[in-house]
C-alpha cells in the first residue's frame, strides 16, 4: 500500500504539477517546502546537522535560516522537475548557464570519453536536459532500481525522454556498458557524493570522514576517458547556475586502489568548493558521515577488506530524490 501511494503521489506530480502555470507551480513548491521545514522533521534534522558541518561558524539561528533555503531549493527542484518535460528546447538550452565549460567541450571534441561526476546540488536533470538540447550530445546515467517497480520505471521514462540513456544500478552489468560508452567517445554523468554499497573510498569531507563511490575513477582509470567535477546552483533568476570544474587526472604512480582513492579525494575536495559557496543548493536530507552511520548494537562495522572494484561503482543516481523530507 506505501509503495503504491508513492507512486501514485510521484504519478499526480507529473501529471498535475506541469499543468499548472508557472508562478503557481514556483509559489506551491515554496509552501510545500516551508510546511516541510516548519514541521522540523527526521529529513530537515538532518540537512541542518550536514550543513553545520559545511557552515561551522553557523549559529543555530544561521542553521535554520540556511535549512528554511535548502527546502526550498530542493523543492524547486522537484517543481522544475514535474515541469521539465513541458519545457521547449530553447527554454532548457536558456535554462542554465555553467562556467568554464571549455572543459566539458573539450574534452568531448577530443573524443577520448568525459564522465562527469556532481554533487546532489541544484537541479541535475536541467543540466542533463541542457547537455542534451544545447549541446546535442547525447549521454549514459545510472538508475537505482526503486520500489514499486512503477515508480523505477516512471523515473527512467521520464529521463529517457530528456534525451538519457538510462542503466540500472546494478553493479558490473552497468559498470561494464558504461566503460564501453567511454572507449567509443561517450558521454558519462554520475551523482557521486554518497556511497550506497558502504564499500566507497574513503575521503576528508569537511574536516570529517566520509565514504565516496569508487566507479568516476576507476571509470576514467580504466577507459582513459577525462574525469571532470560539476557543480550546480540556483539565484534568484529562473536560470540554474554551475560550474565545470578542472579535470581530474589519473596520478603517475601508486596502484589501482591508491590512485582511486587520491582521484575521490580530488572529486571530494571540488564538491566542496562548490557547497561551501552556495550551501542552501546542497540537497543532503540523508546520513552522509561516517560519524553519522552507527552500525545497530547487532551489526559488526563495516570493514574494507579490498580495494574498491567495478562492481563498486556506487554511483547514487538520485536516491536522495525520492526520500520524503
Amino acid at each position: 500500500m506505501k509503495e503504491r501511494l508513492t507512486d501514485g503521489l510521484y504519478g499526480l506530480g507529473w501529471g498535475a504539477v506541469k499543468r499548472l502555470p508557472e508562478p503557481v507551480a514556483n509559489g506551491l513548491g515554496r509552501r510545500i517546502a516551508d510546511l516541510a521545514w516548519s514541521r522540523r522533521g527526521k529529513g530537515v534534522a538532518r540537512l541542518e546537522s550536514n550543513l553545520a558541518r559545511v557552515v561551522p561558524d553557523a549559529d543555530a539561528e544561521r542553521l535554520r535560516e540556511l535549512s528554511r533555503a535548502g527546502m526550498r531549493s530542493y523543492l524547486r527542484y522537484w517543481m522544475e522537475s514535474f515541469r521539465l518535460p513541458t519545457w521547449s528546447k530553447e527554454r532548457i538550452r536558456g535554462g542554465f548557464d555553467p562556467e568554464d565549460i571549455h572543459y566539458l567541450t573539450d574534452g568531448i571534441a577530443s573524443g577520448r570519453g568525459v564522465i562527469i561526476a556532481l554533487p546532489h546540488m541544484g537541479n541535475w536533470d536541467l543540466a542533463g536536459a541542457w547537455v542534451t538540447a544545447k549541446l546535442e550530445v547525447p549521454f549514459t546515467t545510472v538508475a537505482e532500481r526503486l520500489k514499486p517497480e512503477t515508480l523505477y520505471d516512471r523515473f527512467v521514462a521520464y529521463r529517457e525522454g530528456l534525451g538519457m540513456e538510462v542503466l540500472p544500478h546494478s553493479g558490473g552489468t552497468a559498470f561494464g556498458t558504461l566503460a564501453r560508452r567511454l572507449r567509443n567517445g561517450g558521454l558519462v554523468c554520475l551523482v557521486a557524493e554518497r556511497d550506497l554499497s558502504s564499500k566507497g573510498i574513503e575521503v576528508e569531507f569537511f574536516g570529517e570522514t566520509t565514504r565516496m563511490p569508487a566507479g568516476p575513477a576507476l571509470l576514467a582509470q580504466q577507459t582513459g576517458a577525462l574525469l571532470l567535477p560539476v557543480t550546480l546552483w540556483y539565484d534568484d533568476s529562473p536560470v540554474m547556475r554551475g560550474r565545470v570544474h578542472p579535470p581530474v587526472a589519473v596520478p603517475e604512480t601508486g596502484t589501482r586502489a591508491e590512485q582511486a582513492t587520491v582521484m575521490t579525494q580530488q572529486l571530494a575536495d571540488a564538491y566542496a568548493s562548490g557547497i561551501a559557496e552556495h550551501p542552501e543548493h546542497w540537497h543532503m536530507l540523508q546520513r552522509l558521515w561516517i560519524a553519522d552511520l552507527d552500525p545497530r548494537p547487532d551489526q559488526p562495522s563495516p570493514v574494507r577488506s579490498a580495494p574498491p572494484s567495478p562492481r563498486d561503482i556506487g554511483a547514487a543516481p538520485d536516491r536522495s530524490r525520492t526520500e520524503k523530507p
